[in-house]
């Protein structure tokens, strides 16, 4: 795999007062932060994910993408946004003060490769998708760790996510990707 992007500290807080800003904004009833001067590196074309935590560590709201399409900055606007209001497993953060207990992180993503057998996943340092037919899942590199989960538990909540048989992973016509992500968290600071 291609080497990890290393983002400096002030980087980090750059993206994390981004994602807040953007989630204040709206509560707000304002248009998102209008990024000026930020760093180069957030103008490069990468994909996240932004993920909501309650206080107590309970998820909150996910959404990213895998794929880059546009740059870094405007995809931790679009994916704050939508992890705060439009998660649809979760209801909308409605507060300003509902804000204040949640806890925010970003996955920056590396590109995909394709792997050719799940024993070349990684559990911890991977983000794998798993595709098969019309159905595919994803799990960020810290789902399996988070979870306590090996490599065959993993595989097998991946296909159950996809809305496969849990050992639809082991089927000949399964695909996999693998992925790495930058992880950072307002718990850090």
């Amino acid at each position: 795999m291609k080497n990890i992007e290393v983002y400096s500290s002030d980087e980090k807080e750059t993206m994390l007062v981004l994602a807040r800003s953007t989630i204040e904004n709206a509560l707000k009833k304002l248009s998102p932060p209008a990024p000026d001067s930020l760093p180069a590196k957030l103008h490069e074309t990468r994909s996240c994910f932004v993920t909501l935590h309650a206080m107590d560590g309970a998820l909150r709201g996910c959404i990213g993408n895998i794929e880059a399409f546009e740059p870094l900055f405007s995809n931790i606007i679009h994916n704050a946004d939508n992890s705060a209001f439009h998660d649809p497993r979760f209801q909308r953060v409605k507060s300003l003060d509902e804000l204040l207990g949640i806890v925010i992180e970003i996955s920056v993503l590396t590109p995909t490769e394709t792997i050719k057998s799940p024993d070349d996943f990684i559990v911890g340092e991977h983000g794998i998708i798993l595709s098969k037919g019309g159905s595919s899942s994803v799990f960020l590199p810290q789902v399996a760790l988070e979870q306590g989960w090996d490599r065959e538990t993993t595989l097998a909540h991946l296909a159950l996510k996809a809305g496969l048989d849990p050992y639809a992973w082991k089927d000949a016509d399964v695909e996999f990707k693998v992925f790495r992500a930058i992880v950072f968290s307002e718990k850090e600071k």
